[in-house]
């Protein structure tokens, strides 16, 4: 028996049950190819075998693309049931093979939409055309927007046509207007034929900036990296941030096309965990000594963001210790004395974000409700700053994924029962919202769906109101005044005991530790 016979006759037997299908579904079902499910229904079609729906359907696919918009592909697609008389099912009519039914192809001129397709993209071949653009200006002659792509990447295939778009790690995607276009002369040599080709889709873009906030954002950036290199200096991600005014994620977005849109464009890591970008035209000699500079900058800036970070690990844990009855806390040696030995390192089977074979979380506690019931551990990740949906799903994983609190199942990997994610942050965007299917939640009530439970500062201070302890005097001052995580918890206990004196114990600190602030204070300015 033929393969081409065999097809048909495993196609047979899945449509035995009665049910129409899609050659998408069936090639789901068979896993033969889509080429050799299309062709093998084509066949059987004409041969009397099956019946096809008479008109196609449409689906419309929208995927949402943040501030750029929606982008919209359709696709037409027929339906196939076993049978040789004409029928109606689920209010689709199905018939046998009639030349009558027969996609339509052709345009109204006689031309087939491809043929119409390529010679405009060529009569046209000193511009280049966004596809959405295209079908606007062939919608007269019939074509439609499933059209353009399915015809153009033939093209494609055949080096005719230039395709740009977003170039991600894996893939390329869409801009807001579709697929930029553009006719790829075979009568030049092919490596200048492709520059050309390229320096169109660029003018294009150039000129839609204004349409597109993406597109200014990464003009923006691409200004902001050549001024600070004509100065001999590196641009750090959160000036850029600053003069995008828009959030860390748009930020990183942003970079990251223009990275891939200006190849002139660089960026250094620095201890690898800061990004900093450059201009090409930077000689070595001047990079080297503005890395140089850079990290030396970095050595210094970062110590008192570190020190307010890990006093906000201490003033949670202080809070979960005062209030949690039986609370006992994991610690773990650690290789220099200098990190705390509550801080727990887990061991990932996967890789989540920068972090390859471990990642740590800041405190890990256990709590056994009664005497029959089964411990809780509580994972506790703590952040200073704005936090940030992107933040919660990578604490996510990273539970998901350890060895020590995440388990496989059938539907994937998952936190172990009895195990519950704690996250801590100074503050929560309030503006963030999550989309889930056609429904807006907050940051909250999505933490609460993924089982995380959610520690605010303001949770915190609203505990010292009820001791008795002054506005003023809140969670994030102690924070920011303390030297280190040990006078956090002295700090703390002290206001605790004496609330109505905790304005004189908050001065008392900041007294104390003057010399502290004025070496950042230096550092600051050197």
């Amino acid at each position: 028996m033929s393969r081409e016979g065999s097809t048909q006759i495993r196609i047979l037997t899945v449509l035995s049950d009665g049910k129409p299908r899609t050659s998408k579904e069936l090639n789901w079902e068979l896993r033969l190819g889509s080429n050799a499910v299309e062709s093998a229904l084509g066949r059987m079609w004409r041969g009397g075998r099956i019946l096809r729906t008479d008109k196609p359907s449409i689906s419309h696919d929208t995927v949402f693309k943040g501030r750029a918009g929606k982008v919209s592909n359709q696709r037409q697609y027929h339906s196939y049931l076993l049978g040789q008389r004409a029928t109606v099912f689920q209010g689709q009519r199905f018939v046998p093979y009639n030349k009558e039914f027969l996609d339509k192809r052709g345009s109204k001129d006689g031309k087939s939409k491809a043929e119409l397709i390529r010679e405009f993209i060529e009569k046209n071949r000193e511009r280049a055309f966004y596809s959405k653009e295209l079908v606007e200006r062939l919608k007269g002659k019939g074509v439609k927007p499933s059209d353009i792509m399915s015809n153009v990447r033939r093209f494609e295939k055949k080096g005719l046509i230039y395709v740009r778009g977003y170039r991600m790690h894996d893939k390329q995607t869409p801009f807001k207007d579709g697929y930029l276009l553009t006719w790829i002369d075979k009568g030049k040599p092919r490596e200048q034929a492709i520059e050309e080709a390229i320096q169109r889709t660029s003018a294009v873009l150039d000129s839609t900036a204004s349409t597109s906030p993406i597109i200014e954002r990464i003009h923006m950036i691409r200004d902001l990296i050549i001024e600070a290199t004509k100065l001999r200096d590196l641009l750090s991600f959160e000036f850029i941030q600053n003069k995008l005014n828009c959030s860390p994620y748009e930020a990183e977005s942003a970079i990251s096309r223009a990275l891939q849109l200006y190849p002139d464009l660089q960026a250094v890591k620095l201890f690898g965990a800061y990004n900093y970008y450059y201009h090409t035209s930077l000689a070595e000699e001047e990079l080297k000594v503005a890395t140089t500079f850079k990290q030396n900058y970095v050595r210094q800036m970062k110590g008192q963001q570190n020190r307010i970070g890990h006093n906000w690990e201490a003033a949670v844990e202080w809070f979960i210790d005062k209030f949690t009855v039986g609370a006992v806390f994991q610690t773990q040696k650690h290789r220099t004395k200098a990190m705390d030995p509550r801080r727990i390192t887990l061991h990932l089977m996967k890789s989540v974000g920068d972090r390859k074979h471990n990642a740590e979380v800041d405190r890990v506690w256990s709590v056994t409700p009664g005497i029959f019931a089964q411990p809780i551990t509580y994972v506790l990740e703590c952040k200073w700053g704005l936090v940030q949906k992107r933040q919660i799903d990578d604490f996510l994983e990273v539970l998901r994924w350890s060895t020590e609190f995440g388990v496989s199942t059938s539907e994937g990997r998952s936190i172990k029962q009895g195990v519950v994610g704690v996250f801590a942050g100074s503050a929560f965007d309030p503006k963030e919202s999550v989309k889930l299917k056609d429904q807006k939640i907050s940051l909250a009530a999505y933490a609460a769906r993924i089982n995380i439970q959610l520690l605010r500062a303001a949770d915190f201070n609203q505990k010292l109101r009820e001791k008795g302890v002054p506005k003023d005097v809140t969670v994030q001052s102690v924070c920011r005044v303390a030297k280190n995580e040990k006078e956090v918890r002295e700090t703390l206990t002290a206001i605790w005991e004496k609330p109505e004196k905790s304005g004189k114990i908050l001065a008392k600190v900041v007294n104390r530790n003057e010399g502290v602030y004025e070496f950042e204070k230096m550092l600051k300015t050197s």
